[in-house]
């Protein structure tokens, strides 16, 4: 696959643009119009024959064929005809068959390449990018965008390209039979480019309002399935059916308005044809009636002014394909062209203990206020350290810069003295292991699950990782055990079920840090007290950042850090906070029903 296109490539016509990103494909791009050129003239010579049979049974020995191959039986050079005919056909058919295979596979290669692209494209976005934008938005263009511009390269290049072959191989014909007949029948052609280019104006922003209005039901249908319990608990149906309907009728109104444009097309273009086939049936039978014109090649310009003018009708279908393809071909390039802020340095550290600093961070969101202000934190590697603190007080925006998911605005957050934005991913991310609030499982069995950050992890590695996460028992008790299919988001599974499997996932993954976002807010005590008994093992001698508001999981940790309004309010060890009487005592206060030392 090449390399995303330059910013020269990406100012042109959205072809031109596909042409310069694609270069690995223009000799199979040359071989398709070759294929299609040849299979376009064994199209045209039938009707050439035809008139070369009329005028053998109208001239006999003094007809075209009898002088080109010296045969003056009408029956032999019929039989001519007919042999010739017959190569024709085969000819023709074989090219069909080619061209047709070309340009599909080509369709298809482009589209499987295009698509790995924009997702790998989109995958090297920040994640306050996707955070920002709608997922089906996205969905929309990475499936039903492309796959719109795979129906075009499919048929609709080889549609234009035999219209206008089409044109210029019976415009020779008839340039070298009657210059008058020529001009006559090609009258109507410049009404019907005029005409096309009014029509591709007009259909232009209606397709890019139709690709728009796609984009928000997808946007919105993804949206309601993934949250079809809180539809259903607050019987939201009906409205939110109503949404869908909404969304819908744009949807419909937007194609509407795109069909009426374009079926108007081919009615116009009938009238054209019309004028242009009467001319020549005219005034080419009066010049054959006065001699002027020989009866077979008559036959053959009336035959060809059909042949000239008709296949225009299908400009209108290939149009309002060709629009619909450069709608979206312009939505996957703006895709393309987005460019995220967090790229990876190249700085890759050969061991990493897991020394974790913010030093005068201050960071938010987009372009709201700072959640972190002048932030100063240390972690020394090997130990345990816990955030807590009230909603709000940024405890998980420095887990996003701990992950490097933004940038702060000011200040460094480092590894091991290190930048973060001096590493390489695999240094920092691939160095961590991390349990998020909201656990995200994929499709899959169980075993995938857990060993989805070491793919290559042994069974006896899962099943030890899961009996450190407390997942053993309940593993076991699933129908294929570990072998188990989860379902897409682990929807078969308790919140509790699906925190230990993250928290086995990340323990298999050997990591030097490892970050716990509430990962063990959806379990109950029983099960708690399983997995802090397994984290004082996995613990040791690791990196450990914690985030919790459930205190009594991070009352052992080497130092607690309480965080109010983005800064450090106190920090210290359980005991020493809670002698201290401050706010982490009033916390821990009002989780336990403790009265609170003076």
């Amino acid at each position: 696959m090449s390399a995303a296109g330059s910013t020269e490539e990406r100012s042109g016509h959205p072809l031109t643009q596909l042409w310069g990103r694609y270069r690995q494909y223009r000799r199979r791009v040359v071989l398709a119009f070759l294929l299609s050129t040849i299979r376009k003239i064994m199209d045209v010579v039938p009707e050439l024959l035809i008139g070369a049979a009329i005028d053998v049974v109208v001239r006999g020995a003094d007809s075209f064929v009898a002088g080109a191959l010296g045969v003056e039986s009408r029956q032999e050079q019929l039989i001519w005809l007919a042999v010739i005919n017959a190569v024709v056909w085969i000819l023709e058919s074989t090219a069909d068959y080619l061209a047709a295979l070309t340009w599909r596979n080509l369709a298809q290669q482009v589209e499987h390449d295009m698509r790995l692209e924009a997702y790998g494209h989109v995958q090297g976005l920040d994640m306050a990018w996707h955070e920002s934008r709608p997922t089906g938005s996205t969905l929309a263009v990475l499936n039903d965008d492309i796959n719109q511009l795979e129906r075009f390269l499919d048929t609709g290049v080889d549609k234009l390209y035999q219209v206008a072959l089409n044109v210029l191989l019976v415009g020779a014909v008839f340039a070298l039979t009657s210059v008058t007949l020529t001009v006559l029948a090609f009258l109507p052609i410049p009404v019907i480019v005029v005409g096309s280019m009014w029509f591709q104006r007009r259909l232009q922003h209606r397709y890019a309002r139709v690709r728009a209005t796609v984009a928000t039901i997808s946007g919105l249908v993804s949206a309601n399935l993934g949250g079809m319990s809180t539809i259903k608990t607050f019987t939201a149906e009906s409205r939110e059916l109503e949404r869908v309907r909404a969304a819908s009728e744009d949807y419909k109104q937007a194609n509407a308005e795109a069909i009426r444009a374009s079926s108007a097309f081919v009615p116009l273009i009938r009238m054209a044809i019309l004028t242009g086939f009467t001319t020549t049936l005219l005034l080419g039978g009066f010049y054959a009636l006065d001699g002027r014109l020989e009866v077979g090649l008559y036959s053959v310009l009336v035959f060809m002014t059909q042949r000239l003018l008709w296949p225009l009708t299908s400009i209108g279908e290939v149009l309002d394909l060709y629009q619909r393809a450069m709608a979206s071909v312009r939505r996957i390039l703006h895709l393309l062209d987005e460019r995220p802020v967090t790229v990876p340095g190249d700085v890759a550290l050969p061991a990493v203990r897991g020394e974790l600093e913010l030093a005068g961070v201050r960071a938010g969101y987009g372009d709201g206020p700072d959640v972190l202000r002048q932030l100063d934190l240390h972690i020394p590697a090997g130990e345990v350290h816990a955030i807590v603190g009230p909603t709000g007080a940024g405890k998980s925006t420095v887990l996003r810069m701990l992950l490097r998911f933004a940038d702060p605005r000011e200040g460094a957050v480092r590894l091991d003295g290190v930048d973060l934005r001096e590493l390489q991913w695999e240094t920092l991310r691939g160095r961590i292991g991390y349990v998020a609030q909201d656990v995200f499982l994929f499709e899959g069995s169980v075993a995938d699950n857990i060993a989805y950050g070491a793919p290559d992890a042994s069974r006896d590695q899962i099943v030890r990782a899961a009996q450190q996460a407390a997942a053993e028992e309940f593993i076991q008790q699933m129908p294929d055990g570990y072998d188990t299919h989860v379902g897409e988001r682990g929807v078969t599974l308790s919140g509790g079920q699906r925190q230990r499997l993250a928290l086995a996932r990340a323990i298999l993954r050997d990591p030097a840090v490892l970050i716990l976002d509430e990962a063990t807010s959806a379990v109950d005590n029983e099960t708690e007290a399983a997995i802090q008994r397994s984290l004082a093992e996995v613990t040791v001698g690791r990196t450990t950042v914690v985030v919790a508001h459930r205190l009594s999981t991070v009352r052992h940790a080497d130092r607690i850090w309480v965080l109010e309004a983005g800064r450090v309010a106190e920090a210290g060890t359980h005991d020493e906070l809670v002698a201290r009487g401050g706010s982490y005592a009033d916390l821990w206060a009002v989780q336990t029903g403790l009265a609170v030392p003076d």
